[in-house]
């Protein structure tokens, strides 16, 4: 670009003057870099060196600027500029930190640093300023679907910030499972007995707060649009429908009890004096504080068992594989109900093993016992109906016998499963007949909870359980659907103060992003990037791969078949640019291009000089942290590879290995997050794509008849401070035994 004017600073600090020719680093910025001037300063993160670069962008000087100094992953606020593109040279975690301080190891420390001055250079040069899309929009309206405990309270922080909120729930009532609840676990000290569940007041702030609007016996029947700018049919059990805009949606859809007649041996559904867990509730709720009778008969229950896990943490076909998380505090509560009714009532706790999570789970566990409930080991293998009692057969896991205990009542723990609508997605790794298959099935749209106009399916996508996909480690309420969050046991199993959190947590992330949508910025984990991918429409060949890849429904597909990219959907990880063959879709600051380029960039050593080149795409999210960490504990690795750090591993075009491979490099390694079901990739699906697209490479290397080893991908964690530069000296020394790329030369 004519207007382009690009401009280097070399920091001398932290020991890099010491260490490096900064001389030589300002000479290879203005004549291989092309920069139009190199400037150098003592610490260029201090307020001196921050004004000297703003002070050249006010006078116009630069437009597109090379810092090299600390890592990109430091000194983020100082370097904090508007308007201009940058790149940033890690000369000192990548550089000084990973090599000895010796004069043997000072010329190949200095290739080491003039490489990255000349990867940072090109890097700059293949940048464009991100300019708007022209589709921002601003809605100050959060939609909240389900009216439960969750829904409520998020409903009520969104209009406590000045927002509004509309609440729509199925059913006739607010109030959702907790309003058929007796008490509620206490979520205040000394947690001593089970407490009012609070769900009456909650639904009282809604009904009285002017920003809250709530459409009972409805459902969201179509939900289109972005970020921002969403629009949601909301339809009534009469058929009558309208249209609202919002913002940004929370799914506070809940959870439906787990059926217990599946499991035969408990004899559920076989006696009205085996119940479940909201059964009991609903007996308790009759007696008021009185004393609980039997539904058999009506007789007062003198003894109880309480059964744990019922169908859940089991493997078996048809059980729950997971905790459920409430049910032994639930237990411990409702044993209360007897034993604060009348404590002579014996109150049986039959567990394999007990969680009480929570600040106060423990006290309450204490206080249970010391109002006489009775916590036995046992695995029960069978629950059986009597005449006049139930007999509960159980091992006693303490005393290692079989034994049995007769009951009036026994109360199964059950479990949760989650209302999370439709889990149709297609899978990226099918063939494409299988995907346009996928894409063609019909979904009811009573199954659904969100009727989502996405191509991607019509509800956001299920982890292995039936949960909503999120990031539960890192950014727990987002979902892959942009801009809709899930909150409460519709995300995981909770109770009812860990759901209040939940959804305390999810409004606040609502609020964020409708925000953000309104500026053209993306959502965590690139919060504030204002590029957004853009394709070369010439060049496309309508093999949809970018649209079926892309994890947050960010792409559809116009009439004609050419994509369509939403910027406000999109979270900029670059998996679309990754998974185009023809290498036509790129970002403004983040391309092809500037990673092509810069990877070329690096000064390839004659086959005469044995100083191979290993390069190193790493993930930014964990894999470049775990560089970084490994730099500031001093790990040393091989001078002899060249890091560059990339969105996602997803982002990864096979291009980028191929020009490698041409351009001399002797080794490739690929560092990405951990994938599968127990994903860390900050971009859900990017780690996973990237090990698939790379198991092809190796028959590429074997047809250009190249070692196979020389290309190798690995799932990094952010603590794998000791493994990365292991992996890194690994492959120098593999490259020491296959000998040098045959093309070098």
């Amino acid at each position: 670009m004519a207007d382009k004017k690009l401009g280097a600073y070399i920091c001398k600090g932290c020991g890099i003057a010491d260490r490096l020719d900064t001389d030589q680093l300002e000479m290879i910025a203005k004549r291989e870099g092309k920069m139009s001037f190199a400037k150098q300063h003592d610490f260029l993160c201090n307020s001196d060196g921050v004004k000297m670069i703003q002070a050249d962008i006010d006078a116009g000087d630069v437009t597109h600027l090379m810092i090299a100094g600390c890592s990109r992953r430091a000194k983020t606020d100082a370097f904090n500029f508007e308007n201009v593109a940058m790149s940033r040279a890690n000369l000192r975690e990548g550089v000084i930190w990973v090599r000895p301080d010796n004069d043997e190891a000072q010329e190949t420390t200095q290739e080491m640093a003039d490489d990255y001055i000349r990867m940072a250079s090109a890097e700059v040069n293949f940048m464009t300023l991100p300019s708007s899309s022209g589709e921002q929009g601003r809605t100050p309206h959060v939609l909240v679907v389900g009216g439960g405990l969750t829904g409520l309270t998020a409903a009520i922080e969104v209009a406590k910030t000045g927002y509004s909120a509309t609440i729509v729930e199925k059913t006739e009532v607010l109030g959702g499972t907790a309003a058929n609840l007796y008490k509620r676990i206490p979520n205040r000290a000394p947690f001593a007995a089970p407490q009012d569940s609070g769900i009456a007041d909650l639904i009282k702030q809604v009904e009285d707060h002017d920003k809250i609007t709530v459409h009972l016996n409805s459902t969201i029947s179509k939900t289109d649009g972005a970020p921002g700018r969403f629009s949601a049919d909301i339809t009534q059990a009469g058929g009558s429908s309208v249209t609202e805009q919002f913002g940004a949606i929370i799914q506070a859809s809940g959870f439906k009890p787990y059926d217990a007649s599946q499991l035969p041996e408990f004899a559920y559904g076989k006696s009205p004096d085996i119940v479940d867990q909201l059964g009991l509730e609903a007996l308790a709720k009759q007696a008021n504080g009185g004393a609980i009778k039997r539904p058999s008969d009506g007789k007062a229950v003198e003894n109880v068992v309480f059964v744990q896990c019922v169908g859940q943490r089991s493997d078996q076909e048809g059980h729950l594989s997971y905790c459920s998380g409430h049910c032994c505090m639930t237990s411990v509560k409702q044993a209360m109900y007897f034993k604060d009714a009348n404590p002579d009532i014996d109150a049986m706790v039959l567990y394999t093993e007990l969680r009480m999570p929570g600040a106060g789970g423990e006290d309450f566990y204490r206080n249970g016992q010391d109002k006489g409930i009775t916590f036995t080991k046992g695995q029960v293998s069978e629950v059986v109906p009597g005449s006049g009692q139930i007999t509960v057969k159980f091992k006693d896991l303490i005393l290692n016998e079989e034994t049995a205990y007769e009951a009036d009542l026994v109360v199964l723990a059950t479990g949760m499963v989650p209302n999370s609508g439709v889990n149709v997605e297609i899978d990226a790794t099918q063939e494409e007949g299988e995907k346009e298959a996928a894409h063609e099935i019909e979904i009811p749209a009573s199954e659904s909870v969100l009727n989502l106009e996405y191509r991607q399916g019509p509800d956001i996508p299920q982890l292995v359980n039936g949960f909503t996909d999120s990031h539960f480690i890192c950014f727990p309420y987002e979902t892959r659907r942009t801009g809709i969050y899930a909150a409460g046991p519709v995300r995981r199993p909770m109770d009812m103060a860990q759901a209040t959190d939940d959804a305390t947590g999810a409004a606040l992330k609502a609020i964020q992003a409708l925000e953000n949508a309104a500026l053209g910025r993306a959502a965590h984990p690139r919060s504030g990037d204002l590029s957004f991918p853009s394709f070369r429409k010439e060049g496309c060949t309508q093999c949809k791969r970018c649209t079926v890849e892309c994890p947050f429904g960010a792409i559809n597909e116009d009439e004609k078949g050419y994509p369509q990219f939403n910027e406000a959907r999109c979270r900029r990880c670059g998996t679309c640019m990754g998974a185009c063959p023809v290498r036509v879709i790129s970002f403004e600051n983040y391309s092809v291009e500037t990673v092509g380029q810069a990877l070329k960039s690096v000064d390839m050593p004659d086959e005469f000089d044995e100083k191979p080149r290993i390069l190193l795409l790493a993930c930014e999210n964990d894999a470049y942290p775990a560089l970084d960490m490994a730099g500031m504990n001093k790990r040393e690795y091989s001078a002899y590879v060249r890091i560059m750090p990339v969105r996602c591993l997803g982002s990864v075009n096979t291009i980028w290995i191929s020009d490698a491979l041409n351009s001399g490099y002797d080794g490739i390694i690929l560092m990405g997050c951990q994938k599968d079901d127990d994903y860390q990739c900050h971009f859900v699906k990017g780690s996973e794509m990237a090990h698939y697209r790379m198991s092809k490479i190796d028959d590429t290397l074997k047809q250009l008849q190249l070692e196979t080893e020389r290309v190798q991908t690995y799932e990094i964690a952010i603590t794998d401070i000791e493994r990365v530069p292991k992996i890194i000296n690994d492959m120098a020394e593999t490259i020491e035994k296959i000998g040098m790329n045959p093309f070098k030369f």
